[in-house]
């Protein structure tokens, strides 16, 4: 039964320790202020290659909501823009004629593309 415990115990330590991603995502400004009838926009920086971009907006009451899902160029959803620019690494949000009802708070979320450069196989020691 010992043999069995250490076995699990180095199996889940080997699964914990092979896999490393090191990313990093900004979004800019860290506050944006809205004005009510003008423009504002948000962009969202990561540091690696991606698969996908996905914006969210949260109310006051904590609700979750998934505005968009892009992978690249340019989707408009009313009167909110958002882009993808794969080799500049970000994200944009734009957001025209904003309304009292867009005071949220938004970000941004994306989907790592792995690659020998990026994820590598290691063990800690």
């Amino acid at each position: 039964m010992n043999k069995i415990l250490r076995a699990s115990i180095l199996i889940l330590w080997l699964q914990l320790g092979w896999i490393r991603v090191q990313m990093k995502v900004e979004q800019s400004p860290g506050v944006l202020i809205l004005q009510e009838g003008r423009n504002a926009s948000m962009m969202c920086n990561y540091s690696i290659a991606i698969t996908s971009v996905q914006w969210f907006q949260q109310n006051h009451e904590g609700h979750l909501t998934s505005l968009l899902y892009i992978v690249s160029g340019t989707k408009q959803k009313g009167r909110l823009k958002f882009t993808v620019d794969t080799k500049e690494r970000n994200s944009h949000l734009y957001i025209t004629d904003s309304q009292p009802g867009d005071s949220v708070t938004y970000f941004c979320a994306v989907e790592a593309q792995c690659s020998p450069d990026t994820c590598s196989l290691y063990m800690k020691p």
